[in-house]
């Protein structure tokens, strides 16, 4: 059963006199053996940024390609080639308000907020407005971290290159991962019957969240079957472009969702650059698409999530000390649901309810 965590509470005041913090770092490439937790100083707040005094930070396989440097091409395209330029890992967070650049006017201190930054994985950390929104009221701050880029990648997913529409019959492939979670109940808030694709394990969450179908990919080859769909999601890489047009409709539109599969080299890019290419040959639209939350979605997220239609689905949360496990964990692709990091812990959240937001 899911680890209880905290609520939205405040807890200790604000410590505006601190000019060192406790912080993940990485001084080179490799696997989470390389994460260590050191005393660093705070992060100087820009004329356009905003401290936040960080309560959780969401894990997500971003973390994971940054800390290992891989594919490789990220290096050349500016994160660090022998090295992250970033020492700090972590992107999603939600957290306090601290104070803000003279250009901030949306925020002030002691707001509570969630969206993505740079070096999420410590006890302070500098966001750009434009990446940031009010946090849902209704969610802890553990449960808020674990949405930005998720989230985010889903909804961009579906409402731009998807372009979905009522109605319409949606198969999230990959719909148990982070991403996919997100995927299936926002599709689902926008009017479309959703089809999900899973293991055996995670049937029963992918119901629970609203699938009107489960498929288990270990008994049932979708692409085999005679059930044709109007937008597919392929959040996994496992299967041929040929393969998942077979499951499209005459018209249907195939979207690859983030950077999975491919080799160490160029990872996923290939098989999107030949997504491009073939699609002005075919009936079928085939579109990639890298998600990146903005202030925009993320408001459009907290209007859904304080409406009771998308919830955060949160499987373990780690303490910062322990950064390094979280990751493992969420690299072994058994988790069920969202990582977070508690970086502040707080009070209990009220019994029967779970950090899946799911009464047990």
């Amino acid at each position: 059963m899911p680890t209880t965590i905290s609520t939205n509470t405040r807890s200790e005041p604000l410590n505006a006199q601190a000019t060192s913090m406790e912080a993940i770092v990485q001084d080179q490439y490799g696997s989470a053996d390389v994460l260590r937790l050191q005393e660093v100083q705070k992060p100087e707040v820009g004329d356009d940024d905003v401290l936040l005094r960080v309560h959780a930070a969401g894990v997500h396989i971003g973390d994971w390609h940054v800390m290992t440097g891989e594919p490789r091409l990220m290096r050349v395209m500016g994160f660090g080639f022998r090295a992250p330029k970033a020492r700090v890992r972590g992107m999603d967070v939600a957290g306090t308000v601290e104070s803000v650049g003279k250009n901030v006017t949306r925020f002030q201190a002691g707001d509570d907020v969630f969206g993505i930054c740079d070096g999420s994985f410590a006890e302070y950390a500098c966001a750009r407005a434009d990446k940031l929104a009010f946090k849902p009221t209704n969610l802890t701050f553990e449960q808020a971290a674990a949405v930005p880029t998720s989230a985010c990648t889903a909804l961009q997913a579906l409402r731009g290159p998807g372009e979905i529409q009522p109605g319409q019959r949606v198969l999230i492939n990959g719909a148990s991962g982070g991403i996919g979670l997100f995927a299936v109940q926002i599709a689902k808030s926008l009017g479309a019957e959703v089809t999900g694709v899973c293991s055996t394990t995670k049937m029963d969450m992918v119901h629970r969240i609203g699938a009107d179908r489960v498929i288990d990919y270990t008994k049932e080859d979708f692409t085999r079957s005679a059930q044709r769909y109007d937008l597919i999601l392929d959040m996994v890489g496992n299967r041929s472009l040929s393969q998942l047009r077979h499951a499209l409709t005459p018209r249907g539109t195939l979207v690859l969702v983030g950077g999975e599969g491919g080799d160490r080299w160029i990872g996923a890019l290939s098989r999107s650059m030949r997504a491009l290419v073939v699609s002005p040959f075919v009936s079928h639209r085939l579109r990639p698409v890298l998600g990146a939350a903005n202030t925009h979605d993320l408001e459009f997220l907290k209007e859904l999530i304080e409406a009771g239609k998308v919830r955060p689905v949160v499987d373990r949360t780690f303490p910062l000390s322990e950064a390094s496990n979280a990751i493992r964990y969420l690299n072994e692709g058994h988790a069920r649901g969202k990582v977070v990091i508690a970086v502040r812990a707080t009070a209990a959240m009220p019994d029967g309810t779970t950090v899946a937001g799911i009464n047990s």
